[in-house]
């Protein structure tokens, strides 16, 4: 279990990361899903073709022997950028009432049982919040 829920506490712990509030101070708790950023390999795609046209243009390499590496270092760029099919990166974000925000990187394969976790602790807070109203009234 990451999430811990008491009768007035929640604590979350997910490797090395720890935290703990009450249910009072917790105005958001969610999980963010957010695209994965190929910068450093598509940097380095130009790079190689930039390179690459450049030794076709401007040099006087009549045997081709840029080729052979720019075709190597173009397999090893695709092997980087579709070796892992992992398209998002998940977070857990908690948002409390002191304007403090929590940002903890989590596993796509943690995602279900942490969503699951995340929606009980909605349900709770939720009650607990009907009974609040209903004694006012």
């Amino acid at each position: 279990m990451f999430f811990t829920l008491t009768h007035d506490q929640v604590q979350f712990q997910y490797g090395s990361k720890r935290w703990q509030y009450s249910f009072n101070e917790i105005v958001e708790l969610g999980l963010l899903k957010k695209k994965k950023s190929y910068l450093l390999e598509n940097g380095a795609f130009i790079s190689v073709t930039a390179f690459a046209y450049y030794c076709m243009v401007f040099s006087n390499l009549s045997e081709l022997y840029y080729i052979a590496p720019t075709l190597l270092m173009y397999t090893i760029l695709i092997i980087l950028r579709f070796y892992n099919d992992i398209e998002f990166e998940y977070y857990v974000i908690v948002k409390d009432i002191y304007k403090k925000e929590i940002k903890v990187k989590i596993n796509g394969t943690d995602r279900p049982v942490i969503g699951k976790q995340i929606d009980h602790f909605l349900n709770l807070n939720f009650d607990r919040l009907l009974q609040k109203t209903k004694k006012n009234l």
